[in-house]
């Protein structure tokens, strides 16, 4: 009889470890810094304290010309200059001390004439935080038909239809 509980209990053990054993070698998704946007963050590093968050670039439909749109987050006691360089440009923008600027929010966007990068490709920029060493990162560059950036490309009218349609119809199940 002994035998038989013991046979059960460790049957009933290898079951619930079986079940619940994989958070034991599996990496847990939720340990990983991920942007959970559209745009990208720059990725931190020991500098100056300033922070580039969700930046993507909103283009025109034809990809000549785009706002940057990003929020720039300045955790240092000192006000601290962004140089930005992409492949026909350069911007430099100033943060305040403990201050957040918010391109293409509460300030203006900062415009990339010559862009040459058509709505849903990347475009690679330098950011340069302070005196801290230049980052390459691939920023996405989208066109303003989503509601929320409507009033964020340069020199197009959310109204147009056409240039926001889909180019693909998806067949629904069951019609």
């Amino acid at each position: 009889m002994k035998s038989r509980i013991t046979a059960s209990l460790a049957a009933a053990g290898l079951v619930l470890m079986t079940a619940t054993g994989c958070n034991m070698v599996t990496t847990q998704a939720t340990t990983f810094e991920y942007t959970a946007s559209d745009g990208v963050n720059l990725p931190s590093f020991e500098g100056p304290g300033l922070e580039v968050r969700n930046a993507l670039v909103i283009a025109d439909q034809d990809g000549a010309e785009g706002n940057l749109i990003a929020v720039l987050a300045n955790t240092s006691d000192s006000a601290q200059t962004l140089s930005v360089d992409w492949g026909n440009g350069d911007a430099s923008i100033d943060v305040p001390a403990g201050e957040t600027v918010s391109l293409g929010g509460a300030d203006e966007p900062e415009l990339i004439s010559s862009l040459d990068a058509m709505p849903g490709s990347t475009i690679s920029m330098f950011f340069q935080p302070g005196d801290a060493e230049a980052v390459e990162i691939e920023v996405p560059v989208l066109n303003n038909c989503l509601t929320e950036y409507a009033a964020l490309a340069p020199n197009d009218s959310a109204d147009n239809a056409e240039a926001c349609a889909p180019v693909a119809e998806v067949e629904r199940h069951g019609e």
